[in-house]
Formats: C-alpha cells, sequence, structure tokens
C-alpha cells in the first residue's frame, strides 16, 4: 500500500482537473506571474476545461510590464496595467505592508508615484493592454497616509482608463462607499469591472443601474459567502463575469490549494446554482461580457 501523503503536502497539492465546461469562458482576472509552471502550461490546462482566454492582472510596475509582453506573445490572453492600492502608499512612504513583495524600500514622495504612474499611461496605450487595473481602494490594513495616496493613485488610474477608453478594473476590501463616490466624482469610464466582488445584494444594485460588471471569484463558494451570493442572485446576467484571481481564493472544496485559471468550472457552476440557471446559459452570458468588457473578439 502507498504511503498517504502529509495534510502538508496535500494542501500544496494542485487540485484535480474539474469536468471541461460545454460553453467556453475567460477568466477575467489572473496573475499567471504569481503561479507555479508556465504560461503555455497554464494556458494549455485551462483550455483543455473550456477557460481559453485569461486576463493577467498587473499590480506593480513589474508586473504591469510582464502582463503586456505575455499578452503581447499568447493570443488568448489579454492584460491589464496598474499600480494596486497597496503599492501606492508603499512608492509614497515606503510602507512595508504594500503590494511587492521585495521588502521596505525608501520613500519616494509623490514625485514617485506619478512617475510610475506615468510609466502605467504608457502601458495602457498598448493594443493588447485592455484595461487599467487593478486599482482603486484598500481599507483592510491601510492608515490615513496609505488612504490619501491610494485615493490619488486611483484618480489618476480613472482618468487613464478614460484616456484610452480601457475597462478600468477595481480592487475594493472594505472601501465600497468610498470606491462609489470617487468613480461618481471623477466620472467612471465606460467600462467598470468590480474585481472579486466583494459588496452585498443592495451594492449590486447600484452598479447594476450603473453598468458596472461585477467579477465573481472562487470565495462565493465559501460557506460564510452568503452575502456575495446574495449579491449574485439579484445581479443582472448581462454584468456577471468570473474569475479566478489566481493564486488567491481557490474555491471550495479546494480552499487553501493552490488557485489557477483551469478551475473556472468550478466557481461557474457554484455560481449557476446560486443563481439558479443553467450552467450553459451563464457560461454563454459571461463569455460574452468579458469579451465585450475588455474589447476583444469572442
Amino acid at each position: 500500500m502507498a504511503a498517504q501523503g502529509s495534510p502538508k503536502q496535500d494542501k500544496a497539492a494542485a487540485p484535480p482537473l474539474p469536468e471541461p465546461l460545454r460553453v467556453p469562458v475567460a477568466d477575467s482576472h489572473t496573475h499567471l506571474d504569481m503561479q507555479d509552471g508556465t504560461v503555455e502550461e497554464a494556458l494549455a490546462k485551462a483550455a483543455s476545461v473550456g477557460v481559453t482566454t485569461l486576463v493577467q492582472v498587473g499590480c506593480d510596475l513589474a508586473g504591469s510590464r510582464w502582463a503586456a509582453e505575455t499578452a503581447a506573445a499568447h493570443e488568448s490572453v489579454h492584460a491589464t496595467v496598474a499600480l494596486h492600492p497597496n503599492e501606492a502608499p508603499r512608492i509614497v512612504h515606503g510602507d512595508p505592508d504594500g503590494w511587492s513583495r521585495q521588502g521596505a524600500r525608501q520613500p519616494g514622495g509623490l514625485a514617485a508615484l506619478d512617475a510610475a504612474l506615468e510609466e502605467i499611461a504608457a502601458l495602457a496605450a498598448l493594443p493588447q493592454v485592455r484595461g487599467v487595473g487593478e486599482t482603486g481602494l484598500d481599507y483592510f490594513r491601510t492608515g490615513p497616509d496609505g488612504v490619501e495616496a491610494q485615493t490619488y493613485s486611483f484618480r489618476r488610474h480613472v482618468e487613464i482608463a478614460k484616456r484610452y477608453d480601457k475597462a478600468l478594473v477595481i480592487h475594493d476590501r472594505e472601501a465600497h462607499a468610498d470606491v462609489l463616490r470617487v468613480l461618481a466624482e471623477e466620472g467612471a469610464p465606460r467600462i467598470v469591472v468590480f474585481h472579486c466582488y466583494s459588496g452585498d445584494a443592495q451594492m449590486a444594485k447600484v452598479c447594476a443601474e450603473a453598468g458596472y460588471y461585477m467579477s465573481f471569484a472562487g470565495n462565493v463558494t465559501f460557506k460564510s459567502a452568503q452575502p456575495l451570493r446574495d449579491a449574485l442572485a439579484v445581479a443582472p446576467l448581462d454584468l456577471l463575469l468570473v474569475e479566478t484571481d489566481a493564486p488567491f481564493l481557490t474555491p471550495a472544496p479546494y480552499r487553501g490549494r493552490p488557485n489557477a485559471p483551469y478551475l473556472v468550472p468550478v466557481t461557474l457552476r457554484a455560481m449557476a446554482a446560486a443563481k439558479g440557471v443553467d450552467e450553459d446559459e451563464l457560461a454563454a452570458a459571461i463569455g460574452a461580457n468579458t469579451a465585450r468588457a475588455f474589447g476583444y473578439a469572442p
């Protein structure tokens, strides 16, 4: 009898391939640069289960450059570019709790943030870059100085998205009212996507009225996530997207194990069940919605 793997080994193991979708969809938000294996391996594995398009998301300058380069090299990959909300205070103040994992850096001030944003703007002009994000506000562990830097950066990203008519991809963590306020004050771009939608049903109605897309991730499958399922239930079918946010937010029953684009079918099936719609109908809608949001041919 073969020896059983330890719990630690099991947690580190990649989940099995789910049953393929009959109707192909896109992973609207993933981080291939943070996942194991090559891009080609990730694309092949995803395509084998019906996930035929990926949106690779940048979170800092290096990641945004990589996203643009990867999208240029692979027809089924589209890029978004941005400074993650936690990257803005890190650049300005040398905040060690920012997005990047490179250790503390010296404060650069607003001039350094402006310079970084100018490079993001240059990348956003590229044809393979389909969106500006993830940007927004993250109050999870951000003090007043961090909020000020995040808000400034967010407003600049809104302007960049409008300048190039690219989708604005929102990161909203414990900041719902302020994110909606900034969008109203600045005037939202033509396309807005709430990545890893985290609001309740009431906010979903506000987003729907504004025509904002809502992208649901693996956390919609968590037992504690009934408010997300309630939001999904009231969100219009033509404003829904699905994502992995891989390697984060692996859907149940694989929570805690590595996430990857090939697990989109697990989340999509949970979404279909929560919304009470047929799996194929939801997949067809999400496929069309993602292409429309990011401006590529389905």
